[in-house]
């Protein structure tokens, strides 16, 4: 069995829980999802959409314009402060969540 997005994703929360303990598995549109602190953080979707992640508008605007990023849309309704990621990096997977805890629920 391969690594896929969602094995990757729930390593990343897994790792980021030992940082921050008020990361935990939710769940969100009948799905799992992280949150921090009892808000959505991020989830993967299973419509290819890869990371799921919540950030500043801001930010989701700059990930879409360089094409790392592609809006949020399900069932049509765009999400502005969350922002697709589907290409699969660990690296940068990581690195958003990071953000994405500091944006959700900053200490």
């Amino acid at each position: 069995m391969g690594t896929t997005d969602e094995t990757v994703f729930w390593e990343l929360i897994e790792e980021l829980q030992h940082e921050d303990p008020r990361v935990e598995e939710g769940t969100i549109m009948g799905g799992r999802c992280a949150r921090v602190a009892g808000e959505f953080l991020g989830l993967v979707d299973i419509k290819e959409s890869g990371l799921v992640v919540k950030l500043p508008r801001q930010r989701v605007d700059e990930l879409i314009k360089t094409g790392v990023g592609r809006p949020f849309a399900p069932a049509g309704k765009v999400f502005r402060a969350w922002v697709s990621i589907p290409k699969r990096d660990r690296r940068r997977w990581r690195s958003l969540l990071r953000e994405g805890i500091e944006f959700v629920a900053p200490r």
